[in-house]
């Protein structure tokens, strides 16, 4: 699943992938997770402004559903627009 966002002049490119490695502490049974991998363009170029960049849950853990990544996925890309190219438009 992937999903493209319009955010302050920068495009945001969210892509959910399955994690199948993940497994509960003490736990020998394995469980799917997704990640979301996020790519942040500024609006009209076809060069990402950073390499693709993986996000889960807190602790290093993938979300419990595609949703949740799209949906987290998405958050951060947004704090990253703001974070590091916000100041430049004020």
């Amino acid at each position: 699943m992937t999903r493209t966002y319009e955010y302050h002049g920068y495009t945001l490119v969210v892509a959910i992938e399955s994690d199948f490695s993940w497994q509960l502490p003490g736990s020998n049974a394995g469980r799917t997770g997704h990640v979301a991998i996020v790519r942040i363009f500024q609006a009209g170029t076809a060069v990402a402004v950073f390499s693709p960049l993986r996000f889960g849950e807190a602790g290093g853990r993938p979300f419990a559903t595609e949703a949740e990544a799209l949906t987290g996925g998405y958050s951060a890309a947004r704090r990253i627009v703001d974070d590091l190219f916000g100041r430049e438009s004020q």
